[in-house]
């Protein structure tokens, strides 16, 4: 399976169509929760839309050239969140399902981590796997042969400062 390629352009659609689902699902949130880093973009954008605040788990399993070698997940101690306490109705928020571990492993986390009982926790993401152990709630696509997913913004992975200030300096203004 050849890897896919995704836009800014494409992604920023596939927020917005992720946005329209989960609203014409009628399901009804009081926060949500995105995961860093992949979710950060997601969960910034359906915020904003749903105007409902915004909490951030940082969580890492990815490593080695080019982040694609799946290690052992890692969570942050702590939720990074505005409000007293979590939502009892959270939206769990990631760019892609693609083991499921992260998914599967964070519903428990946030129970576990919330001063309040959580009624319900329901998930989201712009592409779900088939290799996932978890099907998320709400998808945009899903991919039944499990493509690499090269997103608009790894090109960041690639960059260092000095690269960047020498290539900015270069531009004529």
């Amino acid at each position: 399976m050849p890897d896919l390629y995704v836009s800014w352009s494409d992604y920023h659609q596939k927020i917005e169509q992720l946005a329209a689902q989960i609203y014409q699902s009628g399901w009804q949130f009081n926060q949500i929760v995105c995961l860093a880093r992949g979710g950060l973009r997601v969960g910034d954008i359906l915020s904003r839309i749903y105007q409902q605040p915004l909490a951030i788990l940082a969580t890492s399993s990815y490593s080695g050239s080019g982040k694609q070698a799946r290690g052992n997940l890692i969570f942050s101690h702590h939720l990074t969140m505005t409000t007293e306490s979590l939502g009892e109705r959270l939206l769990l928020v990631d760019d892609l399902v693609d083991s499921g571990v992260t998914l599967q492993q964070t519903i428990p986390w946030l129970e576990q981590n919330s001063n309040i009982p959580i009624v319900e926790i329901r998930t989201a993401v712009l592409w779900y796997k088939a290799c996932s152990v978890i099907k998320p709630d709400y998808y945009v696509d899903y991919l039944p042969d499990n493509p690499w997913i090269h997103q608009p913004f790894e090109h960041y992975e690639q960059m260092n400062p000095a690269e960047l200030a020498a290539n900015m300096s270069q531009l004529c203004w």
